[in-house]
């Protein structure tokens, strides 16, 4: 499986994003979906996950109320709306298959830069 991530960009605080994750090789339908952050120096962190079909979503407490997981999956794609951004989120972004960090499919990350 192949996840190309995208969306990401130089927005100011206050602004809005949305990152899009395109699945190729396999379709994705099935699996839990999760996009997870990273900030230069730090550690990896879930930022939000899908379940197979959409109607479950979990979401970090940083994200609650200003980001929203989704996903098409006959698009085999999956999102996250990124509303009310602030420069702490500032970080690369990435897809991948499953709930947690470990394993799964990776996909290459999109920089997101907030600027205040």
């Amino acid at each position: 499986v192949q996840l190309q991530a995208s969306g990401g960009g130089l927005v100011q605080a206050g602004g809005s994003l949305r990152l899009s994750c395109v699945a190729s090789g396999r379709r994705v339908s099935m699996l839990a979906m999760t996009w997870i952050r990273q900030v230069s120096g730090k550690n990896h962190e879930i930022v939000a996950t899908v379940n197979w079909n959409g109607d479950t979503t979990t979401y970090a407490d940083s994200a609650k109320g200003r980001f929203t997981i989704s996903r098409d999956n006959a698009k085999n794609t999956v999102y996250l709306q990124m509303n009310g951004l602030k420069p702490e989120d500032t970080a690369v972004y990435y897809c991948k298959s499953g709930w947690s960090i470990a394993g799964g499919y990776w996909g290459q990350g999109t920089l997101v830069t907030v600027s205040s």
